[in-house]
């Protein structure tokens, strides 16, 4: 589920609540799932409880996760996060196809790319 690079500059917390939000965000944690305690994902990645906490505490900070008390943390309701996200990689996706543009790079070349990415290998579906 988490795992860890320890030779990433970023702190581990920052690694952890990163691979959180992206289980959420592909689907792998769905809404309401729980999460699992802070003594057990401690233990499971050989780190200091606290580190687990930090992560939680900012998971929640940012609306990816609720908790309950006596009972654990859970995944929130992140379709408007999802929403989001989804709109600002769209916003990218038009920045660059006008840069591209602006290059003289054909669209063809710009679906090859995108093809590629999602397995296709370079196939269009026209």
């Amino acid at each position: 589920m988490i795992i860890l690079d320890y030779r990433d500059r970023r702190p581990i917390y920052e690694q952890i609540v990163e691979r959180f939000q992206e289980l959420m965000m592909s689907g792998g944690l769905e809404q309401d799932a729980q999460l699992p305690s802070v003594r057990s994902l401690a233990m499971d990645l050989s780190i200091n409880p606290n580190t687990i906490q930090r992560a939680y505490a900012e998971l929640e900070r940012k609306g990816y996760i609720y908790s309950v008390k006596g009972k654990g943390s859970f995944v929130a309701d992140n379709s408007a996060l999802k929403d989001s996200r989804r709109q600002a990689v769209l916003q990218k996706q038009e920045e660059t196809a006008l840069a591209a543009a602006g290059l003289g790079i054909e669209r063809e070349t710009l679906k090859d790319v995108i093809d590629k990415i999602y397995g296709r290998g370079g196939k269009s579906d026209d």
